[in-house]
């Protein structure tokens, strides 16, 4: 039996983490967050539950009060 993973749109992952459509882009944008895939035909962005997780764990950084790069940093370190 073959699972079907959850594919998102950048509109799904903000709705689904509380961000804006802006604060998804512009951590895309930074590279704190990637997409999985694109669509050939209409070139949207596609993500997955990992994206998910990624941007509940930038939020609980940004909680502790670390910055953007100190946030990078760690992101990166994980990766």
């Amino acid at each position: 039996m073959v699972e079907k993973k959850a594919v998102y749109l950048v509109k799904d992952v903000a709705r689904s983490t509380g961000l804006s459509i802006h604060t998804v882009k512009y951590y895309l944008k930074i590279g704190l967050l990637r997409e999985v895939g694109r669509s050939p035909e209409t070139n949207f962005r596609y993500f997955d539950e990992t994206t998910i997780d990624r941007v509940h764990q930038i939020c609980a950084f940004r909680r502790q009060g670390k910055t953007i790069r100190e946030i990078q940093s760690l992101v990166k370190k994980n990766s």
